[in-house]
């Protein structure tokens, strides 16, 4: 099958090749291929909530080790990898469309020390969704859930990952 034109369909989305539902899939979930080569083998899938269901089920079913692995992955938001154009390009899409990419030089600062002092803290990059976000409720977030405990932290950034996980999904196939 020739390469998809985005969005696909559902019946497109059953009946890619293996490896070609680990390529289109493979960053829903940022940078973690294992939840594609997972999810392929649930097919098919009788729709868009059905396939959205796998990951987010994925996410839950995983070892809290995973759990820490995949939030580890995420890259600090409106951090050196996006100063130096590194992020994935969904992550760069992400973060402009929050505009992260428009920071002013103390929001700049704001953001680089709250999230060195989170990531100190619990040991993976502050996470949330930043396409349902603006720059302040990213800032305020940040300051706010540093008084969380580490499950408290691990569960929401798992959380966060699963919308985030959906909007991308949302973005490749039909809706």
């Amino acid at each position: 099958m020739a390469s998809p034109s985005l969005p696909i369909s559902i019946s497109e989305v059953n009946s890619l090749s293996d490896e070609k539902f680990e390529s289109v899939f493979g960053n829903v979930i940022e940078l973690c291929a294992d939840a594609a080569v997972v999810v392929k083998k649930k097919r098919p899938f009788q729709d868009l909530t059905a396939l959205c269901d796998a990951f987010q089920t994925y996410l839950e079913e995983i070892e809290v080790e995973d759990k820490l692995m995949i939030l580890k992955l995420h890259p600090d938001l409106a951090g050196r990898l996006a100063a130096q154009g590194e992020l994935t390009p969904e992550s760069a899409g992400e973060q402009k469309a929050a505009g992260l990419d428009q920071l002013t030089t103390e929001q700049k600062r704001v953001m680089d020390e709250s999230n060195q002092r989170y990531k100190a803290k619990f040991g993976f990059p502050f996470i949330i969704c930043a396409r349902e976000n603006k720059v302040q409720s990213i800032i305020d977030g940040l300051q706010r859930r540093y008084n969380n405990s580490q499950e408290q932290e691990i569960t929401i950034g798992i959380n966060e990952v699963k919308k985030i996980c959906k909007l991308r999904i949302l973005d490749i196939v039909k809706h």
